[in-house]
Formats: C-alpha cells, sequence, structure tokens
C-alpha cells in the first residue's frame, strides 16, 4: 500500500464524495426534516453537482491538491445554501493551506482532517457534544492522529479517520441539540442523527476509499514494474 498519496487521490475523494452526496439526497433530506429546515441534502448534492462540473474542466488534471481542494470549497461557499456551505467551505479551505505539498503523508493526513475540524468549529462556533457535525469530524481528527502517530500509512489514516466519523455521527442520536436550528426542539432532537454529522461521514467515507484505491493502483504499478524488471 502506497505511503503517500498525490492530486489524482483528491480529484477521486472529490468525485466519489459527489456519488456519495447524490445518492444519499433523499436520506438527508429525511434526517434534516426530523430536526431542521430538511433543506440539507438538497443542499449538499447541488453543492457537490457543482464540483463534479468544476473538475470536469480542461485544467483540473493540472491542480495541485491544494489548488482542488481551494477551488472545491470556494464552489461549495457559494453553492451550498444554508450554514453547511461556509461550513465545508471552510473545511475544505483549511484542508487546502494543510495540504500545499505534491504528496500527502500519514502526518500529513491527520493534520488535514485536523484543519478542516478546526475550520468547522472556528466558523460554526461550536463544540463536540452539540449534536453538529464537528462530533463526526472531532472523532475523525483524534482517530487519524492516533493511527498516524501509531505508524500507519497515508490510506490507513484516512480509514481510522472514516470510522472515528461514523461512530462521532452516530453517537449525535443520542445527543440532544444545543446548536443551531435543531436546538429549537430541546428534548425531542434526541433520537435523531444529525444530518451534518452525517454528511460529514459520508465525505471522509469518500475520502478513505479513494486513498484505498490510490494504494492499491500504486502496488499493482509496482508488482507490474517488477515483473519486467525479473
Amino acid at each position: 500500500m502506497s505511503e503517500t498519496l498525490a492530486a489524482p487521490f483528491v480529484t477521486d475523494w472529490l468525485l466519489r464524495a459527489c456519488d456519495a452526496m447524490r445518492d444519499a439526497r433523499v436520506d438527508l433530506i429525511e434526517l434534516d426534516r426530523a430536526i431542521g429546515d430538511g433543506d440539507h441534502g438538497e443542499n449538499m448534492d447541488r453543492g457537490f453537482s457543482a464540483v463534479r462540473e468544476q473538475l470536469r474542466d480542461a485544467d483540473a488534471e493540472a491542480k495541485s491538491m491544494s489548488e482542488l481542494l481551494k477551488s472545491a470549497a470556494m464552489t461549495l461557499m457559494s453553492t451550498v445554501g444554508g450554514a453547511a456551505g461556509p461550513l465545508y467551505g471552510t473545511a475544505l479551505l483549511n484542508a487546502s493551506r494543510a495540504a500545499d505539498g505534491d504528496e500527502l503523508d500519514a502526518a500529513g493526513t491527520a493534520e488535514l482532517v485536523a484543519a478542516a475540524l478546526a475550520g468547522i468549529q472556528k466558523r460554526g462556533k461550536a463544540d463536540r457534544g452539540e449534536k453538529t457535525m464537528v462530533d463526526a469530524w472531532g472523532q475523525a481528527a483524534d482517530a487519524a492522529r492516533e493511527a498516524a502517530d501509531a505508524g500507519a500509512s497515508a490510506a490507513e489514516v484516512w480509514q481510522a479517520a472514516a470510522e472515528g466519523a461514523a461512530a462521532g455521527a452516530q453517537a449525535t442520536v443520542q445527543m440532544k441539540a444545543t446548536k443551531g436550528r435543531a436546538s429549537y426542539l430541546g428534548e425531542r432532537s434526541i433520537g435523531h442523527l444529525d444530518p451534518g454529522a452525517e454528511s460529514s461521514r459520508l465525505i471522509l467515507a469518500a475520502a478513505a476509499a479513494a486513498a484505498e484505491a490510490a494504494g492499491s493502483t500504486a502496488a499493482g504499478d509496482a508488482t507490474v514494474g517488477a515483473a519486467k524488471d525479473a
């Protein structure tokens, strides 16, 4: 498995996230309808559809990891309605600053996830335990750092982040919302999965899948190369 990731990984990650938002559109709408205004799925699908179109541009393949993430960030900020656009846009903008080299290693991956979390927290003025996307990103950042410190590869760090996000999102079910529109429901918000935490889980799962695919491709290329040299 490849120890580092490069720009094609980011492109694949974003495209997988586009697919995930399209496929989960109705589910996210239903989740948001229960404790919000019901537009999260529509907004996320619209925003990531715009990201997909952007990635079809002729110059997309020439962009660095940082440039790809920054472009996606600006697109989400301008096309996703409600609070999600600024929050996800800031997350990816922070991530673009963390991914400022040609390759992303395990430590860099952990830093990228932590930077995205910091952006969301600063923009949304939210903390863990308030039943928001911060609960998913917070556990993702913790798991990513732990995996990186343990010597995992970049792909393995992404997998740890995705698993952390899944656990963090699921934990919101039993939380009472104290931030955002859902907080108006008080105790009635308990028992519902936070839609922002769920969309965050999907985005980080897309990253893990893209990283795994990049690692598999690199391993296959190495095997072919070794066979040719034999």
